[in-house]
């Protein structure tokens, strides 16, 4: 049986030669994660200029570099006994307080372990989308390392009722963020799109890119660091993240739009970034839904170092 999906070559331009091999091809291929591509190299199924290679290959300009790319297995949905923090349920919906670490969907690299597996446990009826067979339920994201307030819907009338609610902009959504430094903008309205060059990455692009609004209020402040309460108003990709970052206040924790030395200085593993506030009308019942979701542990102990 054929085990290869499908085989592609690559040219290794000038600007490319500072790259690790794993981590150039995963910029590449933004589908698949740097330890796909190692797995890949110890298979023997990545070969530099028809020869085997190392992760760490020193690249030269004209380099050609062919990857067999391996079947992924398949991803199924099972059900999964994961404990969740449930701060509002009825008959159509439930909210919960999402924990850091939990990603909310299977993917390549995460298969299970997930939001939808525990959901589709508490769920037993939770209805499969064929257009988002992965995605049961789920009407929004948190990213990984955010914890705090998630919607999920139990039926598929409910599913496009929140959705509707949600790309309409009547569902309030208020984060909190612990960042470095004090900002002394209010509003930023700076448009995203992919990085040109870090595909798993955002970047504000003022020409060409979706519009992207975020308004801040200082909670708490020191000399060094802020205490914000963040409120979306569009929804895009990591926006909070690359929003913060563009004004000079990165949140504490983040290993990808944060500062990395600030961030080993204050001992701190993860994004300070949690979703606290959901708030919306009910499309069934027409109540109006206040949620707050509690800071977790770790978050209120960095809060603590700073304040």
């Amino acid at each position: 049986m054929n085990t290869h999906e499908t085989i592609d070559t690559i040219s290794i331009l000038g600007e490319e030669t500072h790259l690790r091999l794993d981590k150039l091809l995963a910029l590449k291929y933004p589908k698949y994660s740097r330890t796909y591509f190692q797995s890949l190299v110890e298979k023997g199924h990545i070969l530099v200029n028809g020869l085997p290679c190392k992760k760490r290959e020193k690249l030269d300009e004209g380099d050609e570099v062919e990857i067999c790319f391996e079947l992924a297995p398949e991803l199924s949905l099972e059900p999964e006994n994961i404990p969740l923090e449930i701060l509002f349920e009825d008959d159509e919906l439930l909210v919960v307080n999402k924990p850091a670490g939990m990603v909310v969907h299977p993917a390549p690299g995460h298969p299970n372990h997930t939001f939808v597996n525990a959901l589709l446990y508490h769920c037993q009826n939770l209805p499969i989308d064929p257009k988002a067979p992965l995605r049961p339920g789920i009407v929004h994201r948190l990213d990984k390392d955010t914890s705090g307030a998630l919607m999920a819907a139990k039926n598929s009338n409910m599913h496009r009722a929140l959705v509707t609610l949600l790309s309409e902009r009547k569902v309030r959504k208020t984060y909190k963020a612990l960042c470095y430094n004090v900002p002394v903008q209010f509003e930023i309205n700076a448009p995203l799109k992919r990085h040109p060059t870090k595909r798993q990455e955002m970047a504000v692009c003022l020409d060409g890119g979706k519009e992207a609004i975020t308004k801040l209020s200082v909670a708490k402040k020191s000399s060094v660091a802020s205490l914000l309460d963040v409120q979306l108003i569009t929804g895009r990709t990591h926006q909070i993240r690359v929003h913060l970052k563009h004004i000079g206040c990165p949140i504490l924790g983040d290993p990808v739009y944060g500062n990395a030395s600030t961030n080993l200085k204050w001992g701190i593993q993860r994004q300070m970034l949690h979703a606290e506030y959901l708030s919306f009308i009910h499309p069934t019942t027409g109540k109006e839904i206040n949620i707050r979701a509690p800071l977790p542990v770790d978050m209120q102990e960095s809060i603590d170092k700073f304040f």
